[in-house]
């Protein structure tokens, strides 16, 4: 995986990744136009297929809900790289089958760094800084829920 950095700061909370008044929907395509709209105006043009969130701490604090990991997957983030994430936020991204990694430096990483993910290595590359990074490995059975695309498809998969 290679893409484009987002930079955003610690507590990033779910309303911020997407607002409580398009909540209405589950409409991936609908929810994916309005990532992050408050923090950044019209984000989702903005970005490309495969770019990579980064933040602080406690990255999807907040409320429970599915639909901001769900909003990210579908926007075509590839990965959201941070400090630490909220407990819920970082259950319902493998449940929705968004990837997240957590790394002790990610404020080394600036806004429009170019970086590459290598999940067999545990790398990160930064390919504009020449700096690697470690990331806490990524617990097995969370694995093959990413490799599903979610618990809903890792169930299917179960019971065929």
């Amino acid at each position: 995986m290679q893409g484009k950095v987002w930079k955003f700061g610690d507590n990033i909370d779910t309303d911020i990744i997407i607002a409580a008044r398009y909540l209405n929907t589950s409409d991936e395509s609908i929810l994916a136009k309005h990532i992050m709209e408050d923090a950044i105006y019209d984000f989702s043009s903005k970005i490309s297929k495969g770019d990579f969130i980064v933040a602080g701490e406690n990255f999807g604090c907040g409320s429970s809900r599915e639909h901001a990991p769900l909003a990210l997957k579908a926007a075509g983030i590839n990965c959201v790289i941070a400090k630490s994430f909220a407990r819920i936020f970082y259950r319902n991204s493998f449940n929705t089958g968004l990837l997240i990694l957590e790394i002790a430096n990610a404020d080394e990483i600036n806004e429009a760094d170019e970086i590459k993910i290598n999940l067999n290595d545990g790398m990160i590359e930064n390919l504009t800084t020449k700096k690697t990074y470690e990331f806490k490995p990524i617990p097995e059975f969370m694995q093959k829920l990413l490799n599903c695309g979610g618990l809903i498809e890792y169930a299917k998969d179960l019971i065929k």
